[in-house]
């Protein structure tokens, strides 16, 4: 949409509480939420635990649902609506981090292709090796390629259809963990520890979900219809992207009943395969692998649009070498360097989450704080002549800086990352509560005052 436009003209308001659940259900129904599971697993939780984090986690889609909430009543997108907290020059810094979270997900989703047509090679009696692992990325690579070729009505067509594919497909598959599960074992599982095992679990699950889509989320709320219900488009926001979510993680949970090496592996696909029956498995990750290619279109379609947000302006040609090199070397590292996908992935989704974490609850401590009677448009203009809200800014930084003073991990080591801190992505929750305070601080300094709506 043209920049210039600051409002959604009235016109455009067309969708429905119904038709915002299914665009969220449908864009948070994948093979992702299984991995998201297996994850989960991975801190060593009993089955109850994992269960309950899955819950806590697929509700960090709450935060989206509020998001959402402002910009339909506001009628303005997320990134315009960041400009009153920010500033126009300073709205940059979540620019910049929206970029970042493109190229990471069109990377992941590189690579949980690869793996995926890597599973499937066993039908035909490949093992994995390098070389068929290479063929794999050049195959689902090529399909990428290939895919954007294709106009973007017919994109949504296929994605709509594998998304009710994957539905229906996922529902049989959990019909068969349930009743393969080990429960007399599952239900024997030792608790792990709720400060370092659980809530580590519920941040890399909310970085990688809610706090994530939060940035999309006025995008969508801002073209909802004028006489719906605020309360309507939050919860229809936040169940959603909920709903699927959890009920994929439990799959994920469930699976680690019946494959333990679940909890331990660098690729739960191979895992996964091997649980279910091999006709099945073929079918379900073609669809899971073909649903991903719209998602990776988009993200390259979108990647000239990042980068002249930040400032930075280049050919659609060059666009596409730069942005084609970084998802390159990225799955290349993954898949044949370092060899592990499940450590990679919860790397990227803490860096990630510290980010996003800080500059959500800045966006919505903004709203509540000094947008109570709604935000001014000369604020929100791109010709505003206020280039920096010193205040959001300050605070996004500290309090992102401080995050990554409270984590460590395979590439970072904070030098306060000890304790309850070592090891796991409690920097997430960390940066968020910081923000917080540090706009608290903000409103103190600033007093009672409510800007006023031009």
């Amino acid at each position: 949409m043209d920049d210039k436009i600051i409002k959604i003209p009235e016109a455009d308001k067309t969708l429905t509480p119904s038709k915002l659940f299914y665009n969220w259900f449908a864009a948070n129904i994948g093979i992702m939420g299984f991995v998201y599971g297996a994850m989960i697993v991975s801190y060593h939780l009993s089955f109850l635990q994992a269960i309950v984090a899955s819950l806590v986690g697929s509700l960090s889609f709450l935060v989206p649902g509020w998001v959402a909430m402002i910009g339909q009543r506001e009628g303005i997108t997320t990134f315009k609506l960041s400009r009153a907290a920010y500033g126009t020059y300073g709205n940059k810094i979540p620019n910049a981090i929206a970029w970042f979270n493109m190229v990471g997900w069109l990377s992941v989703n590189i690579i949980t292709g690869t793996l995926l047509l890597v599973s499937l090679f066993k039908v035909i009696h490949v093992q994995k090796n390098p070389l068929t692992t290479a063929i794999a990325l050049i195959i689902f690579g090529g399909l990428v390629l290939l895919s954007g070729l294709l106009k973007e009505a017919t994109l949504a067509k296929i994605q709509t259809w594998l998304s009710w594919i994957f539905g229906v497909l996922t529902a049989v598959i959990l019909v068969i963990f349930l009743m393969k599960a080990n429960w007399h074992e599952a239900l024997d599982l030792p608790s792990g520890s709720w400060i370092t095992g659980f809530l580590p679990a519920v941040s890399i699950v909310a970085a990688g979900s809610g706090i994530s889509w939060s940035m999309a989320a006025a995008d969508w709320g801002a073209y909802v219809k004028p006489n719906t219900k605020p309360a309507a488009t939050f919860w229809n926001t936040a169940m959603g992207g909920a709903v699927p979510l959890f009920i994929l993680m439990a799959g994920g949970v469930l699976l680690s009943t019946i494959e333990p090496q679940l909890a331990t592996t660098g690729n739960p696909f191979d895992v996964m395969y091997s649980a279910l029956p091999s006709w099945l498995g073929v079918i379900y990750f073609l669809v899971a692998a073909g649903g991903l290619i719209p998602q990776c279109i988009v993200s390259l379609r979108s990647a000239r649009i990042n980068l002249s947000t930040i400032g930075i302006n280049v050919s659609q040609r060059t666009s596409l070498i730069v942005h084609g090199l970084i998802v390159i070397l990225i799955p290349v590292y993954v898949l044949f360097i370092s060899g592990n996908f499940l450590s990679n992935f919860e790397i990227f989704l803490n860096f990630l989450g510290i980010c996003l974490a800080s500059w959500v609850a800045i966006f919505l401590c903004d709203s509540v704080m000094f947008r109570e009677n709604g935000y001014d448009t000369k604020l929100v203009d791109p010709q505003s002549s206020t280039h920096y809200n010193w205040g959001g800014i300050v605070s996004w930084l500290i309090a992102t800086i401080t995050g990554f003073l409270f984590t460590n991990n395979a590439v970072w080591t904070g030098p306060f990352a000890h304790g309850i801190f070592a090891n796991n992505s409690l920097g997430v929750f960390v940066s968020a509560i910081l923000a917080i305070i540090c706009m608290f601080i903000v409103k103190l300094i600033k007093g009672g005052h409510h800007e006023k709506v031009a």
